[in-house]
């Protein structure tokens, strides 16, 4: 009697555990991540709030096709390094699979260390400093489709063509415009051009260039090269304006995005080049992604290529993630940046290309002009297509210690 009242209320435990084991079996896992970007200051309308938005979009695209849960957090990082160190380590250790966008190469260099230490993942897409997948590449990092090497040999090149080889070069005293002010130094001088001189001024702490424009001026350089980005780039372009220096000197801003010319108008930017590795208006999958992408995001702000590579960068991720289980995906972000690497990509930003073994996507680089108000149509309709260079003339040289397992 006893003997079947035991074996009874056994099987009743037993019974009663099952649904639990059942459930838990079941559960699906969740991807998180976390859109490290500037909400606040320089880089906002080149990245910011459109570039979470950006992401949100692709997770949104990709979410049917994945057995797990995706979400997405935002935290502004101040283009402050410790700042956002500490971010993304808290974000990785409670559970944060990808720091995403991360604009600021000094930002981007401390956070992709921490990945590397986390076995997390850094998706870049708006850092440019090259030396993301050169000199302090990492398993863990992915720079989605521009870098400053490739903004030196399209942007600064195109200027020796046209015969200006005499530069003074305006500086961002930090990584990002140590490296293109260096990197574009080296085109000048391979093409047989000459550096006049560098101003190189504190950042983010600087508004006005007075000062260091009369030095170009002053130098007697035929070109002066901006090797910033931002309101910086803004600044620049609209005080050398004011000056009339850009009536002396060619101005270059080697890293512009769409949203200068917009702010500063047409009057002012009128024939200045950039170059970009997306147009919102090149073709028409570019206008069929910007059409989804302002139907979510409904403020007056169009994508530049530090957004589209915002969600191209997150498509590419999810679908590594979709071939590999969400599971799998969480365990180890080096192993899902090997299986990005794997991948061909394609989507309407950027549409075909693929990942190099150092995580540097390859697409092609196209040189735009800036329009006149004449030739402009519309208010963001802005560039015009000068040239468009293949990819693997304005990607650095794959560096030995980079070539990373591709999974």
């Amino acid at each position: 009697m006893n003997s079947t009242r035991r074996i009874l209320i056994g099987g009743a435990a037993a019974l009663s555990l099952a649904p639990i084991t059942r459930l838990r079996a079941q559960a699906r896992p969740k991807i998180t991540i976390g859109v490290l970007t500037d909400l606040s200051g320089t880089y906002r309308d080149n990245t910011g709030p459109l570039s979470v938005a950006a992401t949100k979009l692709a997770v949104a695209e990709m979410q049917p096709h994945l057995d797990c849960d995706v979400e997405v957090i935002a935290a502004d990082h101040q283009n402050k390094p410790d700042v956002a160190a500490s971010i993304a380590r808290q974000w990785f250790d409670s559970g944060v699979d990808v720091a995403a966008d991360v604009p600021t190469s000094s930002v981007a260099l401390a956070v992709a260390q921490i990945a590397r230490e986390k076995d997390k993942m850094m998706l870049n897409a708006s850092a440019t400093v090259a030396s993301l997948t050169d000199d302090q590449c990492s398993p863990n990092t992915i720079v989605w489709s521009f870098d400053t090497f490739e903004n030196a040999v399209s942007t600064g090149g195109s200027m020796m063509a046209q015969g200006f080889k005499s530069w003074y070069f305006i500086t961002a005293n930090y990584a990002f415009g140590q490296s293109l002010e260096e990197l574009t130094a080296a085109v000048v001088k391979k093409g047989g051009g000459e550096i006049k001189g560098v101003s190189r001024y504190p950042f983010p702490d600087t508004t006005d260039f007075s000062s260091y424009l009369a030095q170009a001026q002053a130098s007697g350089a035929t070109v002066v090269g901006f090797a910033n980005a931002g309101v910086d780039t803004e600044n620049c372009i609209k005080q050398a304006s004011e000056f009339g220096i850009n009536k002396t000197m060619k101005l270059a801003p080697l890293l512009m995005f769409l949203q200068n010319p917009h702010s500063l108008g047409t009057q002012t930017c009128a024939g200045l080049t950039t170059t970009e590795t997306f147009y919102w208006d090149l073709n028409d999958r570019t206008r069929a992604f910007t059409k989804r992408l302002l139907a979510e995001y409904k403020q007056n702000n169009y994508p530049n290529q530090a957004h589209a590579s915002s969600y191209g960068s997150t498509l590419h991720y999810l679908k590594a993630v979709q071939a590999m289980g969400g599971a799998a995906a969480k365990k180890s972000g080096r192993d899902v940046v090997a299986k990005m690497k794997s991948l061909p990509t394609d989507d309407d930003a950027f549409g075909p290309g693929r990942v190099r073994a150092d995580g540097r996507g390859e697409f092609p680089a196209y040189l735009f002009e800036v329009k006149s108000a004449a030739e402009s149509k519309s208010e963001w309709d802005l560039y015009k297509l000068v040239r468009t260079t293949p990819a693997a003339e304005v990607l650095h040289p794959l560096n030995d210690k980079c070539k990373f397992p591709v999974g």
